[in-house]
This record gives structure tokens, C-alpha cells and sequence, in this order.
């Protein structure tokens, strides 16, 4: 039996760090499909047409140790918006979603666009200060010595581009629970998440 769980944000917000919680948690496979953007984003910076790149993506490409760069990040954002880049990941995500067992999917469209039908929907924001702060420190922690106001200013244009672009853009779907992890405690907004998953599941 297939259960969907989609779980969209900005970036640094912790949706990742939840998403992986919750799978873990019910015993359902994890994707990032942002992960999915950032290998095409990374082949894209290797001078690979964008296209030819979402058409030929391969599972260990998602394993490249370069995918949690800020180059890369900005990069995945720039094929994000790219219509026929989105159609061709489209069928992985569809697939992943359906597979036995449940399926935890964390993005920026997911509830809204790759998986409207989710039986549970949550988007997990914080503001641009705090996830900036995050994401500063994961970057110094990986040896990346980079300014804090670089970060905000590439995490508030990453924000610009998600919600402004015209496919699919980064919103929350109507049906979604908001969880604010701006003040909250990364235990409790995965404690949170449970208790909205498990009503789903017993709904």
C-alpha cells in the first residue's frame, strides 16, 4: 500500500533534517528531490546542456559530494525554472511517490505539483535571517569560509526565484500544515510532524 507524505520549504528551513526523521519514523523511503535539481545543476556548471542532463540523471548522481555546494545550489535553482527540465524529472518523482510502503518527498512543489493527491502535506518555513544563520554554519562546519550576509543574500534570491518563477512555484499548498521552525527546537518540529502524520494515517 503506497502512502505519500510531501513536505515543501525554502531553503535551510529543516525540512530536510524532518523529512529524513519522519521516513525513518513510519518506515518509508526518503527522497530529496531537490537533489535532483543540484545534479543537474552540477552538470550544468560542467558545461552539460541542462536538458540533456535531467534526461540522462542516473540514481548515484544524486550521491555526488559537491551537490551541497553554494554554486550548486544556485545552480539548481536556475534549471528549476526550466520548464522541460521539470517535465523530465517529473516521472522519477511520480514513481518514488506510488512505491510500496510509503514514500516521505521533500522540495519545493511537492504537494502542490508533483503530488497533489498526498495524504499529508506539511511546509516548513522559518525566516530568511534564521535559515541564513543555518545555512552559514552548516557551510563553515564543511570548511567553506564564506560572509554571513553572502549566505542571506544568496538564501532571500533563492527565495525570490522559487516563489516568483512561473512553473511551479514555490508555495504552500492550501491543505498543507505550516510548521515555523524559526523558534522551534529541531526535536520539536520533528515531534510535530509526527503528530500530523499520524492523523493522517489514522484518518
Amino acid at each position: 500500500m503506497s502512502f505519500t507524505i510531501a513536505i515543501d520549504g525554502p531553503a535551510a528551513a529543516g525540512k530536510g533534517t524532518i523529512s529524513k526523521a519522519v521516513a525513518a519514523h513510519f518506515g518509508m523511503e526518503h527522497l530529496d528531490t531537490g537533489l535532483l535539481y543540484r545534479a543537474v545543476g552540477a552538470q550544468m556548471l560542467q558545461g552539460v546542456d541542462p536538458l540533456l542532463a535531467a534526461q540522462s540523471l542516473r540514481p548515484e548522481d544524486l550521491d555526488a559530494l559537491n551537490l551541497r555546494s553554494p554554486e550548486v545550489a544556485q545552480a539548481a535553482s536556475q534549471v528549476a525554472i526550466i520548464a522541460e527540465v521539470r517535465a523530465e524529472l517529473l516521472a522519477f518523482q511520480h514513481a518514488f511517490a506510488l512505491r510500496e510502503g510509503g514514500a516521505v518527498l521533500d522540495g519545493r512543489d511537492i504537494g502542490t505539483v508533483i503530488c497533489p493527491e498526498a495524504e499529508v502535506k506539511l511546509f516548513v518555513t522559518a525566516i530568511a535571517e534564521v535559515r541564513a544563520r543555518r545555512r552559514h554554519h552548516e557551510l563553515l562546519s564543511n570548511g567553506t569560509q564564506i560572509d554571513f550576509d553572502e549566505v542571506l543574500a544568496a538564501v532571500m534570491a533563492r527565495d525570490s526565484r522559487d516563489s516568483e518563477r512561473a512553473e511551479a512555484p514555490m508555495i504552500a499548498a492550501v491543505d498543507a500544515v505550516v510548521i515555523d521552525t524559526s523558534n522551534l527546537a529541531i526535536d520539536l518540529a520533528i515531534a510535530a510532524a509526527i503528530s500530523v502524520v499520524k492523523k493522517g494515517i489514522s484518518s
